[in-house]
């Protein structure tokens, strides 16, 4: 048994980590693979570096008493850097993925001006819900504290995330206001942008998907039971169940195919009903990781860039490409 060694570094403190199960079966090559029939003209993102930019990568941000989570800090040419954050979260099931998955759509924002925060948090082998939702909460605490060292405003941070992340990035920006998952003025942001993430786990097509392999569904295995085990649990993690009136502006892209963003009717009804700025953007014959792959990548950049830029009230509507 190998005991955790304590190491002061820079004002927090590091803990080597003991073993712990990893989920490496979602991949994006194992995707590309899966889709190259499927989708003519999909292809690998060419990622081109501007002088100017920089990342700052593997920053600790947490502590949790077995290991460090670290975050990837993505920053602009100064001359173009606006005083917005965007904090996003990586899918993969609850299960597996990594915040690499997102280095791409990460520098077509930095290339927009963004300063873009990349969180590790504990997936569902290493510790079932909230776990991870803490984690994340956790992340968007501590790029507030440090808004100032990277050059953006602590009251300018929006959460996005994709698929699973997606589901809990906006869990986060729904509850965080109530103080679900720590204090509120630290775990608030100023938008949501959901890459095909469900907003409500309840729904019978929801349900369908979700809870098809009953306790090992992924859902199941984060949450801690299958829907009929762990109902509370549930409708608890369903974004849905938290719109109100402090909900920030939200932004939902969607591939196209309906299961992967559940409860949205519900979402885009209570945000119309408070007045809440939002759009939804659904592409045409794209897949479920649009977000990993060209051409889908840059417009999901300029469709983020877009709504980030003007966050005026604007009606609900579904857009096709």
């Amino acid at each position: 048994m190998i005991a955790a060694m304590m190491i002061a570094t820079g004002g927090m403190i590091a803990v080597a980590s003991a073993a712990r199960e990893v989920d490496d079966s979602y991949t994006i090559g194992q995707r590309f693979e899966q889709y190259r029939n499927s989708y003519p003209g999909i292809a690998w993102p060419a990622v081109s570096w501007r002088e100017g930019q920089s990342v700052l990568f593997d920053r600790p941000y947490k502590t949790t008493g077995t290991r460090d989570l670290h975050i990837d800090i993505f920053r602009p040419v100064l001359a173009k850097a606006k005083r917005q954050g965007i904090i996003l979260v990586h899918g993969g099931a609850w299960r597996a993925g990594n915040k690499s998955h997102f280095y791409a759509l990460a520098n077509l924002l930095v290339q927009r001006g963004y300063t873009v925060f990349l969180p590790e948090f504990r997936l569902s082998p290493e510790a079932a819900y909230p776990a991870g939702m803490t984690d994340i909460a956790d992340a968007l605490a501590w790029a507030r504290q440090h808004a100032a060292e990277y050059g953006i405003d602590a009251d300018r941070i929006a959460l996005g995330g994709a698929s699973s992340g997606g589901q809990m990035a906006s869990l986060l920006a729904y509850a965080g206001p109530s103080g679900v998952f720590g204090p509120a003025p630290d775990r608030r942001a100023n938008a949501l942008i959901d890459l095909d993430g469900v907003l409500d786990f309840t729904t019978p097509q929801a349900l369908r998907f979700e809870n098809a392999a009953g306790d090992t569904s992924p859902a199941a295995r984060w949450l801690g039971g299958s829907y009929d085990k762990a109902p509370g649990k549930w409708r608890e993690a369903s974004a849905a169940t938290y719109v109100g009136p402090d909900a920030p502006p939200t932004l939902i892209l969607s591939s196209g195919i309906p299961r992967f963003t559940e409860g949205k009717d519900k979402v885009l009804a209570a945000l119309d009903r408070h007045g809440i700025p939002h759009r939804w953007f659904a592409f045409q014959n794209a897949p479920h990781d649009f977000w990993l792959f060209d051409p889908w990548l840059s417009r999901t950049a300029d469709e983020m860039d877009a709504f980030l830029r003007d966050l005026r009230p604007v009606p609900s509507r579904r857009v096709t490409k």
